[in-house]
């Protein structure tokens, strides 16, 4: 079976919620990141055969949004275009379906990535259409509504959210609120250092944005990330839930980013004059319980590792995304991992943003541009998935 090589990975800089991308729709952002892998690649477009692009909040402004984004960025006509959603996984999921492509020989090059405007979210109703009684109207906010309704209610119950079951994760894994806010705190002080010292300029690209007046404004950097802050200045942030562990502080934030690389067979390299920055070489996907979904990386890495032989000695790098400190924590603990100088290098989704249906493919840039800046080596890319799920994947740096 080919290998799938991954070429020319770029990203947005994360914005945040209600931030500089606020008024930057997914598809806008999508064509962005999309004409900048096919610059920094020199593919011709004409060859790319089909655009796999993840979004877990997907509307009816732009349905099925990797063949619109295609058409956004002036992409040939022929090329296809297609939509993938595993909520948290999303943009993984992407580059793990055009991974396959290339891989089954379907395709010779897929452009993959994923994108989500959080901050464009929508509110909605569902009674609308056929009528309703008087006063029993209700609008929805997405947002909170994806959340709530994360798994079937008859089986497992209601749920308030993803904060409920971050608590339950901290309740069995015996972590509390000092080691959680340390950890967020520990967050932001690598994002800002990996900003320092240049580790993001060539993964991150420009988004300029004209106003009404005329007026452009460029976002450039990470908007989420707080240098100043610190465990102690997180203690005095207030639980959201009585006497719990989970803060404002200690968990993801709501973003807005796009991702995006080519996928190509890795006998077409040569061919085609492409230059791959790595491989993705593995994946894996797990469900678990829903009231416990921070620990779907445990379930998911383990059924990667049995499939492919790998062990966590095997990787450079590890990239979990940090839903909420304390779900991290928990997962650590059920591996048994306490190798903290692999751990999100550069920091990961409290600091840098967890723009949903982008995060997937994010942390595979940074990880991939990290690989190279050391010469080589292995990632896993693995995360949580709200409605109890994990997924991991194995990038091969070069």
């Amino acid at each position: 079976m080919r290998r799938a090589a991954l070429v020319a990975p770029v990203r947005t800089a994360v914005g945040r919620f209600g931030g500089g991308l606020r008024d930057v729709p997914a598809e806008s952002l999508a064509a962005a990141v999309i004409k900048e892998t096919v610059a920094r690649s020199g593919i011709d477009p004409e060859l790319i055969e089909d655009v796999a692009m993840g979004q877990s909040y997907a509307n009816s402004e732009a349905p099925c949004i990797g063949r619109w984004a295609a058409l956004e960025a002036g992409l040939p006509i022929s090329v296809a275009g297609l939509q993938t959603d595993r909520r948290c996984g999303t943009g993984l999921q992407a580059l793990v379906t055009a991974s396959m492509m290339v891989q089954t020989g379907a395709a010779d090059v897929v452009l993959a990535g994923g994108v989500e405007s959080m901050s464009n979210i929508e509110h909605y109703t569902t009674g609308a259409r056929w009528g309703t009684r008087a006063g029993s109207l209700n609008l929805y906010d997405r947002l909170d509504r994806g959340r709530e309704r994360s798994q079937p209610e008859w089986r497992f119950g209601k749920i308030s959210g993803m904060i409920e079951t971050a608590e339950n994760v901290a309740t069995r894994c015996g972590i509390g609120r000092e080691e959680s806010d340390a950890f967020a705190a520990d967050s932001h002080a690598k994002a800002h250092a990996a900003w320092e010292a240049g580790k993001f300029d060539d993964e991150v690209i420009e988004v300029k944005i004209t106003d009404r007046k005329g007026n452009v404004s460029v976002v450039a950097r990470d908007e989420g990330i707080r240098p100043d802050t610190t465990a102690e200045s997180l203690a005095r942030l207030r639980s959201v839930v009585k006497d719990g562990v989970v803060t404002a502080g200690n968990a993801s934030q709501q973003n807005d980013a796009a991702s995006s690389m080519l996928v190509v067979a890795e006998d077409k390299l040569d061919e085609l004059g492409l230059e791959p920055m790595g491989f993705l070489t593995g994946w894996a996907a797990a469900g678990c319980e829903p009231a416990l979904m921070g620990l779907g990386p445990v379930a998911a890495a383990s059924k990667l590792f049995r499939r492919t032989g790998a062990s966590f000695d095997d990787f450079t790098l590890i990239e979990l995304n940090e839903a909420f400190a304390c779900q991290v924590l928990g997962v650590l603990k059920e591996w048994g991992f306490e190798d903290r100088d692999r751990l999100n290098v550069n920091g990961s989704g409290i600091s840098l943003g967890h723009p949903i249906g982008a995060t997937g493919a994010r942390m595979t840039t940074t990880a991939l541009h990290e690989l190279k800046r050391r010469g080589g080596g292995k990632a896993l890319v693995t995360m949580c998935i709200g409605g109890g799920q994990g997924m991991a994947a194995v990038v091969e740096g070069v």
